[in-house]
């Protein structure tokens, strides 16, 4: 299926993580010219020789999405520099700490908000004003399966992820009448290093892949993690034109857990 996205611009942010290298090589792949943006230089100094994309359909942002006018300034910047933006893939996020509620403290939520919530937030505000100019546009955000299930000891995330799907669901109400369509991805574990992290804290330091897997993926009929890779496939389709009918939606990828009724 041509998805048409050759010469799209995409703007992704967190683009050095496990899905955002992903998702960046997958629209590099589609053609399309790509904003992209990291925490720091040395990450993306690291990655982009590793990517195989033409010099002039790349820009690249050392950005806090924490940040409103960091993140007005990419989007302002993408604009300038492309002369349009035609997708935002919002992928920066953060796990938090894994506590119990009655232990959780006000600066692991903040930090958790800052960068699942408001990140995501200024995306769509700053590149929607560029989209409703045009009345074209998608936006995809890497939610999580925590935006309609609970984890226990994972209040921060789950909470933070339920609220950028609602956040998404009114954006796109707002929009859709103008061609614009707004969706969220939400998968169970990844396989990335921020589960790494996650298994960590749940099994300890020591655990090795195959021990942690067997606990995280047990829940899930096909018994696996999701992979980066799969999360950039859904992507590409949900940044397209071929899904412009499909909006305020979380497309889950759960391995079927959700065909369990539990």
């Amino acid at each position: 299926m041509n998805l048409n996205l050759k010469d799209k611009v995409v703007l992704i942010t967190g683009s050095t993580g496990g899905v955002g290298e992903s998702l960046t090589r997958a629209f590099a792949a589609e053609g399309s010219k790509l904003a992209i943006s990291s925490t720091s230089q040395e990450k993306l100094d690291k990655f982009l020789p590793t990517l195989d994309i033409p010099k002039e359909n790349l820009l690249t942002f050392v950005v806090d999405v924490t940040k409103e006018e960091q993140v007005e300034n990419m989007v302002n910047q993408t604009v300038e520099h492309f002369g349009k933006l035609d997708v935002l893939v919002n992928n920066a996020g953060y796990e938090g700490k894994s506590l119990p509620l009655d232990e959780q403290t006000t600066e692991n939520i903040q930090n958790v908000y800052n960068v699942n919530v408001f990140g995501p937030m200024y995306g769509m505000k700053y590149a929607l004003r560029h989209m409703k100019e045009r009345k074209s546009g998608a936006i995809v955000n890497i939610s999580s399966q925590g935006s309609i299930v609970g984890a226990a000891t994972m209040s921060a995330y789950v909470s933070s992820k339920h609220a950028v799907h609602g956040i998404s669901k009114c954006a796109a109400l707002e929009v859709a009448e103008l061609g614009i369509h707004i969706n969220c991805i939400g998968p169970g574990p990844i396989n990335t290093p921020m589960m790494d992290k996650l298994e960590k804290q749940a099994l300890g330091e020591n655990v090795s892949k195959a021990d942690a897997m067997a606990v995280f993926a047990a829940p899930y009929p096909d018994k696996r993690y999701c992979e980066p890779e799969e999360v950039a496939d859904l992507a590409l389709f949900l940044a397209s034109e071929k899904s412009s009918h499909i909006t305020g939606s979380l497309v889950t990828m759960d391995g079927g857990q959700a065909a369990l009724g539990r």
